[in-house]
């Protein structure tokens, strides 16, 4: 097996492939009073903030669930500034997004944690299917709910995005100028990790070219597969069992998506994985190719002792402008930015937002 493959199993934390049939995705028209009403999130409920399901649609048609999370002393016709949250890369909203979501509700803003198209409440078939193009539309998609919302103003709109969502949001910010500030947390370049592997820095260009070729021709022969059998193989998720030899940054994983700390049902992270032939997407669109072109505000925070730090460092090195800050985190991994709420800087980000969504 090819290192960039082997890699891109880690990316999932694949136990083994295996292939399982289409679950039925939410319909389409699907309400926000047919969601799941119960608090069934994996943190627990603050009182300072209110709380209902919504649903919007993207231009590819799919409905996305979200959870609204506002202060409870909002004014009925209060205009506020408002931030749209995803990620991680996996994770539903009642993972790790929401509970961002309703730390900055408490903080004063209106916010919307969604699940990305293809995942949890939200629609879109196969299922725990990831795309470059269409989660990155997600962002947009709920800054097209918000707009329109009476409670927001539209000037003042920003977003967040976590693990590997903070790399969609960025390639959001590029795209989309109604996006006011940005911050992600923990971010990984979902693109680059799948074409070059991990800790790609210093390996050499041809090495790594002849790896990826070998890697597609893998994944392209599983999608002929798929469409013989009327089945998505499935990365798998992160992996029930370590032992000593698994590597420390997966180990941190497992903790969170296999533990009654984070574990939820309806993330892949958690339970299938994504679809294998997923990668294909990731391995041949480059999400931050325009990202030294984003003229608004953008806030990239990374823990000092996370795997991925190095994601977060190189995009703030193409970040043009001066309008931009690389926040690392003493002493965090990569995943106490998920829910270790003496790690995460809320803080730094209400401050960030406040500044930039004037």
């Amino acid at each position: 097996m090819t290192k960039i493959f082997a890699t891109l199993l880690i990316l999932s934390c694949l136990a083994s492939a295996a292939s399982a049939e289409l679950s039925k995705a939410p319909a389409e028209t699907v309400s926000a009073e047919q969601l799941s009403q119960e608090w069934d999130k994996v943190f627990p409920e603050d009182s300072r903030v209110s709380h209902r399901k919504i649903t919007f649609h993207n231009r590819f048609g799919i409905t996305l669930a979200a959870d609204l999370y506002a202060p409870k002393d909002m004014k009925a016709d209060e205009k506020l500034p408002a931030i749209a949250l995803a990620g991680p890369y996996g994770a539903v909203k009642e993972q790790v997004s929401g509970r961002y979501a309703q730390e900055l509700a408490a903080g004063g803003f209106l916010t919307i944690a969604f699940d990305p198209s293809f995942t949890g409440e939200s629609g879109g078939e196969p299922r725990n299917t990831t795309s470059t193009s269409i989660n990155t539309e997600d962002f947009s998609a709920a800054v097209d709910w918000l707009a329109n919302n009476p409670n927001v103003d539209e000037n003042k709109i920003g977003i967040l995005g976590i693990c590997g969502w903070g790399g969609f949001a960025l390639n959001a910010a590029a795209m989309d100028p109604r996006i006011r500030a940005t911050v992600s947390s923990t971010m990984y370049d979902m693109s680059r990790n799948i074409a070059n592997g991990y800790f790609d820095n210093g390996r050499p260009a041809d090495e790594i070219r002849k790896e990826r070729i070998e890697a597609r021709k893998k994944i392209s022969a599983q999608r002929t597969a798929d469409y013989k059998n009327g089945t998505y193989a499935m990365a798998g998720g992160v992996p029930t069992e370590i032992t000593e030899d698994t590597p420390q940054f997966v180990k941190d994983y497992h903790d969170f998506y296999q533990t009654k700390r984070g574990y939820h049902p309806r993330s892949f992270g958690s339970t299938t994985g994504a679809t294998l032939t997923s990668l294909l997407d990731f391995m041949n669109m480059k999400l931050l190719q325009y990202s030294d072109e984003i003229e608004s505000p953008v806030l990239l925070i990374h823990g000092e002792k996370a795997h991925s730090r190095y994601y977060s460092e190189d995009a703030f090195k193409k970040l043009a402008g001066d309008n931009k800050e690389l926040l690392i985190v003493p002493g965090a991994s990569h995943v106490d930015l998920y829910d270790n709420m003496e790690k995460i800087p809320f803080a730094k980000i209400i401050s960030f937002f406040e500044t930039n969504l004037k």
